[in-house]
């Protein structure tokens, strides 16, 4: 399937390793430009040449925290590119602990960096989406079950899910498309850190895959398929919607 991608660009926020990065090599891999940011310069700049250089790439050292940053990103990706079609929003997970263990302070960092640095992303990336596009948030199955020791992920998640459906209907009339992305457990650097929370992360890998359908953790490629399609020309029909990505491990319908 042509997924219509050619030529196409988009940011991609904490993109320099995870799942950021692994829709990021879809997207390139399907002809596409993207504006990579993350805030360890040494990890944007790996990333960057991982993705083929500045022919197909352009990393920011930046922090959602910082109000400029959406700006920051919009402005690279027309400077250098010289338009923008869509995003990616990926923030790192929060702090481990229960909603009534975590500190206010850590509730507060939290807040401003995982909910209003999204939210403020969003509304600077659709108000540059003058010609339509998509904007896809990468969130968690927490926003649809809460998941144990992750308090603070268990609050604000299910809140941005609220949030992308509300500026998805808002946006819809101009062509600009909404969805969250909701990851399982995908092997990335955060699953090996709260596999690893457990004292025994072998142990901790079995227990997860018996609980998941197909009976193993996923594959951060497999994600960044997915987001390359909703995010593409080929998903134009979609919007508003939660989609998970977890190997059937969520048991709603």
């Amino acid at each position: 399937m042509d997924l219509g991608l050619a030529d196409r660009v988009y940011v991609l926020t904490g993109a320099s390793g995870g799942l950021g990065f692994a829709t990021a090599e879809q997207l390139v891999a399907d002809g596409a430009r993207v504006v990579l940011s993350a805030r360890a310069p040494e990890r944007v700049a790996a990333a960057v040449e991982a993705l083929g250089g500045p022919e197909r790439a352009v990393g920011l050292t930046a922090d959602l925290t910082d109000p400029g940053t959406p700006d920051r990103l919009v402005a690279a990706a027309r400077e250098r590119f010289g338009r923008l079609d869509g995003a990616l929003i990926s923030v790192g997970g929060p702090p481990r602990g229960t909603a009534a263990q975590v500190s206010d302070e850590q509730w507060r960092e939290s807040f401003e960096t995982v909910f209003l640095g999204t939210v403020r992303t969003v509304r600077t990336v659709a108000a540059a989406l003058t010609d339509g596009g998509a904007i896809a948030l990468v969130l968690s199955t927490s926003a649809r079950s809460p998941l144990p020791g992750l308090g603070i992920s268990n609050g604000l998640r299910p809140g941005l899910a609220g949030v992308a459906k509300d500026v998805a209907d808002e946006y819809g009339p101009r062509g600009v498309r909404v969805v969250s992305l909701l990851p399982g457990r995908i092997m990335t650097d955060r699953n090996r850190e709260l596999l690893a929370a457990g004292g025994d992360p072998e142990r901790g890998r079995a227990e997860a895959e018996a609980a998941i359908p197909l009976r193993r953790i996923g594959d951060p490629a497999e994600f960044g398929r997915v987001a390359a399609f909703l995010l593409s020309p080929a998903a134009g029909y979609v919007t508003g919607v939660t989609v998970p990505v977890d190997g059937g491990a969520l048991r709603g319908l």
